[in-house]
């Protein structure tokens, strides 16, 4: 009997043990490197959540390639919404700083994208609030890229 007592402490306290080592461990991996994210919504259809409202696609998001600016053309990113700071909007990188784009609707017909910015879009272009509604976008607002687009 005293054994078993002994033995259940054992595992408790290793339980605890790697419960506080994987805990720091994984926030720090989910901050820093990579995390998951669901995708909801028709704007980046066909490419993601081509079930539309039935299902939604789980994705691997990025921190690494945002955080040493290795962002590029035809990249799916994560940034903040314009429309609304609390929400995270998954948009393709369209064109890089310095680049000339010919718009969708917006104000101009052609923008040249300005320094430290980018420009996104949708794939799904009638259905995507995107930088054809809201311009270029602050390079720094986007927050990570998918693992693997496309």
């Amino acid at each position: 009997m005293a054994q078993a007592q002994g033995l259940g402490k054992k595992y408790i306290k290793a339980f605890f043990k790697g419960f506080f080592v994987a805990v720091p461990v994984t926030v720090t991996f989910l901050d820093r490197v990579a995390c998951v994210a669901r995708v909801e919504g028709a704007s980046m259809q066909p490419s993601l959540n081509p079930g539309g409202r039935q299902a939604s696609d789980v994705v691997l998001l990025n921190h690494w390639s945002i955080r040493n600016y290795d962002v590029q053309r035809g990249d799916i990113v994560s940034l903040v919404s314009p429309r609304n700071p609390e929400q995270k909007i998954i948009k393709r990188v369209i064109a890089l700083e310095g680049d000339i784009i010919k718009t969708i609707g917006y104000k101009k017909k052609y923008v040249k994208v300005p320094h430290g910015h980018i420009w996104v879009e949708g794939d799904h272009h009638g259905h995507s609030f995107d930088s054809n509604a809201f311009g270029p976008v602050n390079s720094s607002s986007c927050r990570c890229s998918l693992c693997c687009p496309q």
